[in-house]
């Protein structure tokens, strides 16, 4: 389907939303960054409805959240209304192995999907360059500092640092889930090699500095922040910052053009920001801050999305995005699939790189209404922030009208303010008229978030809050987490929103437990601060921040033919 779609050139598409070419900076025909100088050109401006895209709790190949949002902003310029979308930038680490890239796909994809997925305008990259700078500038200093000793002052002109090398904090990235790399050693044998220590690398979509890029209000705001981040401990336990080890304007200066969002097209024609990729487990799973602050002023609705469910990225919208921004939406959708629920019935313990089973692509109402709890559970979750929530079933080939009939009844009587059956994939903007006339009456309701805590509550009590949140009994902390409690609020910082790490798979913290599960507890290893990010991540089980290939990867797929097009890529 993209393969015919007439793209228009990228200063087309600027004029279309209102962006004249003197806020553009091209990259190629299709492609150009959006200077942020806009946005004060634009800041008295009425600004747009911000419509949040979420889901129920997904399979491990997603249930179509980015093709809903891009088929959302299609469909409401299909009814005579002027749209936008805001998605996050793909990691080649999913695009590379089992969930593919993230462009959306048929009606509702960003074109060209090549450039999106591959590479883009090099934000990504740049992130991490940005990070592993600081690396190189931690393991150079402690290099130094040990081998001048005593006279590192006076041959220097700089303090000690005194860099404990078993509490730095900072690893290295890369751009692909490389599970070899997840822990390794540095500085083999000593000498010139540098000093030998412990490290890892985690994938860029984890680094601090893309949760930076996606809650920055500015250049400035980055900057600021960048200086914040923690590296590592000294030996008196004292924390030493991008800023002590004078880095933090490199890392800035790095992230200079990064600071820009993507303008692209979906098939449409339809503009499309694309700005940061932070992940929904280990930071807050959502496009940026400055694409939402560009895109307000330029349309009548913003469609955004947060990653994975409503318990993951949505949670995370509200309470580090929204606290931070203060920019709310007027209304959530929800994307559910029957196979989702189906899988949420407990029958089945999908795994990735694991087929999804065929009698899941059978009709079953039976077997849909063991899983249908979660949708329910989900409906309300969202509804708990203070928004109307409107159900999108996104449909499949496989489904029968009669479950798509359950499942619109059964939405609305747990509390949905609208449900319909999404069909962009297939029909784009058409696929998704009564959708979007939906959104439009959602958010003319009246609406006021609401936060499940304070930033002034206590930390411990925070933590609590939000097990009992996902429906647990509590959360039971572990030592270390007791200590890194403690740590966190001797620097005055406990007053920072939660980021809680778990697993996207379940609304608990255990993948094992499907559908809404009851009478469990959480178990919370350890916390961590990201200081200039401004959260505090919370570990709820075993979270990878790198992840590693299955034994059946995308990359084994994907080639060029005998005319240089890239094949095989999803």
């Amino acid at each position: 389907m993209a393969g015919s779609a007439k793209l228009l050139p990228i200063h087309e598409i600027a004029l279309k939303c209102g962006i004249e070419n003197e806020y553009l900076i091209p990259h190629g025909k299709y492609v150009a960054k959006v200077d942020l100088s806009l946005i004060d050109a634009n800041k008295n401006k009425p600004k747009g409805k911000l419509v949040l895209v979420t889901a129920i709790t997904p399979t491990p190949l997603g249930e179509g959240k980015t093709v809903n949002t891009i088929g959302l902003s299609e469909g409401l310029n299909y009814i005579g209304k002027k749209a936008i979308a805001c998605i996050r930038q793909p990691s080649l680490g999913p695009v590379f192995g089992v969930k593919g890239g993230a462009a959306g796909g048929g009606q509702a994809e960003v074109l060209p999907m090549e450039t999106l997925n591959l590479h883009l305008t090099g934000d990504i990259h740049a992130i991490t360059a940005a990070h592993d700078l600081a690396s190189a500038a931690l393991d150079a200093r402690l290099y130094h500092e040990e081998r001048l000793g005593e006279e590192f002052t006076a041959q220097t002109g700089l303090e000690r640092l005194n860099i404990d090398k078993n509490r730095i904090i900072w690893k290295r990235v890369i751009d692909h889930n490389d599970r070899a790399l997840k822990n390794i050693t540095v500085g083999v044998g000593g000498g010139l090699n540098g000093v030998e220590r412990k490290d890892g690398f985690e994938i860029t979509a984890a680094s601090e500095l893309m949760a930076i890029l996606a809650l920055a209000n500015d250049l400035q705001d980055m900057r600021q922040r960048v200086g914040k981040i923690i590296l590592a401990y000294n030996t008196d336990g004292d924390v030493i910052t991008a800023e002590d080890l004078e880095v933090a304007g490199a890392i800035a200066v790095l992230l200079k053009n990064a600071i820009n969002p993507n303008l692209m097209q979906t098939v449409e024609n339809t503009p499309v920001l694309i700005h940061a990729g932070p992940f929904a487990n280990i930071a807050h799973g959502n496009s940026s801050v400055i694409a939402d602050r560009v895109a307000l002023p330029l349309a009548d609705y913003v469609i955004t999305e947060a990653g994975f469910g409503s318990d993951m990225g949505m949670e995370k919208f509200f309470n580090i995005k929204y606290r931070q921004s203060g920019i709310a939406p007027s209304c959530v959708v929800l994307v559910a699939t029957v196979r989702s629920l189906k899988s949420n019935s407990g029958k089945y313990n999908i795994k990735p790189g694991q087929p999804i089973p065929k009698e899941i692509s059978e009709s079953n109402v039976e077997l849909l209404e063991l899983g249908a709890a979660n949708l329910a559970w989900h409906i309300n979750n969202a509804k708990s922030y203070g928004m109307p929530v409107i159900v999108a079933i996104n449909r499949f080939p496989h489904d029968s009208d009669e479950e798509l009939a359950f499942l619109q009844q059964y939405a609305l009587k747990h509390g949905a303010f609208a449900c319909e059956v999404s069909e962009v994939f297939t029909k784009g903007g058409k696929g998704a008229e009564e959708l979007s006339h939906h959104i439009v009456n959602a958010c003319e309701q009246t609406s006021k978030v609401k936060l499940p805590y304070q930033d002034s509550d206590k930390l411990i009590d925070k933590i609590q809050c939000m097990a009992k949140k996902y429906g647990a009994n509590r959360a039971n902390l572990s030592p270390q987490a007791l200590n890194d409690i403690n740590d966190i609020e001797k620097l005055k910082l406990d007053h920072l929103p939660l980021c809680i790490a778990k697993t996207p798979m379940s609304i608990s913290a255990n993948p094992n437990l499907k559908n809404v599960p009851t009478n469990f507890d959480i178990d919370i290893s350890h916390l961590a601060l990201s200081a200039g990010a401004g959260f505090i991540r919370v570990y709820a089980g075993n979270i990878m921040t790198m992840p590693g290939l299955g034994t059946n990867p995308a990359y084994r797929h994907i080639d060029i033919d005998e005319q240089g097009n890239i094949i095989g890529l999803s």
